[in-house]
């Protein structure tokens, strides 16, 4: 597994002169077996600006990216559709599951991401972040997010 690099290190999701690529961790095997597929760290709660890049680096590893959903009162301003790669992408709202987000490829086919809240340290994030893409993760992302 990767190591997850502190937000002021260069890591492997930033590059000089590059817009910032996502924090995310996905579960190495794919194995679906766990409770999470992997976990996100956006930079803020402005999901328009932090949606369009998680799906590009989501559409690298699963293909083609067709719906999302997620708690709207987690987020600032959320929108029913958000442009990525050229492509219109549905957003389903619910509430009630502020720390996740459903990713949708196919028309069944779900991927459920821990969400570590923009504001959380480095640390919290790091460890929420492993635990969610561990194979066989059952940790419920209450726990996971406290640390």
């Amino acid at each position: 597994m990767m190591p997850i690099p502190l937000p002021a290190s260069v890591g492997p999701w930033a590059v000089p002169g590059v817009p910032l690529l996502p924090r995310l961790l996905l579960e190495p095997t794919m194995s679906r077996d766990g409770v999470f597929d992997g976990a996100w760290w956006p930079r803020s709660n402005h999901i328009a600006a932090e949606l369009p890049d998680l799906i590009t680096a989501l559409g690298a590893h699963f293909g083609r990216i067709v719906r999302v959903g997620l708690d709207i009162s987690a987020w600032d301003g959320v929108p029913r559709s958000v442009a990525a790669n050229g492509l219109t992408i549905r957003i389903n709202w619910f509430t009630g599951s502020d720390a996740t987000i459903s990713v949708t490829r196919g028309f069944q086919d779900h991927f459920l991401l821990l969400v570590v809240p923009p504001g959380t340290s480095p640390v919290t994030a790091s460890s929420a972040m492993a635990g969610a893409s561990a194979t066989g993760n059952h940790t419920p992302a209450a726990e996971l997010l406290l640390g």
